[in-house]
Formats: structure tokens, C-alpha cells, sequence
């Protein structure tokens, strides 16, 4: 598996967010500047977050973005799931159920499967507030 840059870039802007939450909106200028990633390539990720209810979004003077929950109810797979669509390792298993016609005799399918299930439990263990704190998932994970 491996996350894009969308995803990647997802995940630090929410980052950003959580550890100015409560701050209100947060103009796109300064996460952009933070984070060194082009305002016009975070203007392209919204869309997926907002979409997920991830963010709230404010238009005009004092606009900007904000998360849409507190941090301790936003998970990494949450936002990678946004961002990505899938983190199904194989693109038979994007599909519920199963539509591949060799899915019922597949000798790999349970091995992506469990891949799966280690991946999004492991992932939903981990949450803004965990990232911005240093703990979550045993403290053992890095970005």
C-alpha cells in the first residue's frame, strides 16, 4: 500500500487544524505557509475532506477552515479514507460485497484481508489528538 500525496498532504493539513482548534477559522494562507505545501494544491484536498464531514468551511473576511469535530473524534483512517477512497490493498475488496467471480475459491483473498484489517484498526486507533499529544496506538507509529 502506499498513501499519495493527497493523502499525505491530507493528514498534515488536519494536523495543522487540530493543534489550532479552538482558535476558529484558520485561513488557508497560514496552513499553507506552515506546512509548505501550495495553498492551491490544499485548495484541491477540501473538496474530499468536506465531503467526509471532516471540515467546516467559512467564506469571506475572516473565512477560513476549521475541523469539523474535535480532534479526539478524527481518526488517520478517517482522513486517509477521504482522501484515498480506499485503503483496500487489492481492488477486488473496494467493492461490499465482493463482486469478484473468484473471490469465493481466491487463495490470496484472506491474505489481503487481514493486511486490511491491520491496517484500518491500526489506523483508526490514531487520532488527531494522539498525533498533536504524541500518543495513540502505543505511541509506536510516525508520520
Amino acid at each position: 500500500m502506499k498513501i499519495s500525496t493527497r493523502g499525505r498532504y491530507s493528514l498534515r493539513m488536519m494536523i495543522d487544524l487540530a493543534q489550532h482548534y479552538g482558535e476558529g477559522y484558520i485561513a488557508l494562507k497560514d496552513i499553507s505557509e506552515r506546512q509548505d505545501i501550495s495553498k492551491k494544491y490544499l485548495e484541491q484536498i477540501i473538496p474530499f475532506l468536506n465531503r467526509s464531514g471532516l471540515l467546516l468551511t467559512n467564506r469571506g473576511h475572516m473565512g477560513g477552515y476549521q475541523l469539523a469535530k474535535d480532534p479526539d473524534e478524527i481518526t488517520v483512517n478517517d482522513i486517509l479514507v477521504s482522501a484515498e477512497g480506499s485503503l483496500a490493498p487489492v481492488s477486488c475488496m473496494e467493492n461490499e460485497p465482493n463482486l469478484c467471480d473468484k473471490c469465493d475459491f481466491c487463495l490470496t483473498l484472506p491474505i489481503y484481508t487481514g493486511l486490511y484489517h491491520v491496517v484500518t484498526d491500526y489506523l483508526s486507533g490514531i487520532t488527531l489528538r494522539d498525533i498533536i499529544t504524541g500518543h495513540g496506538a502505543g505511541g509506536d507509529y510516525s508520520i
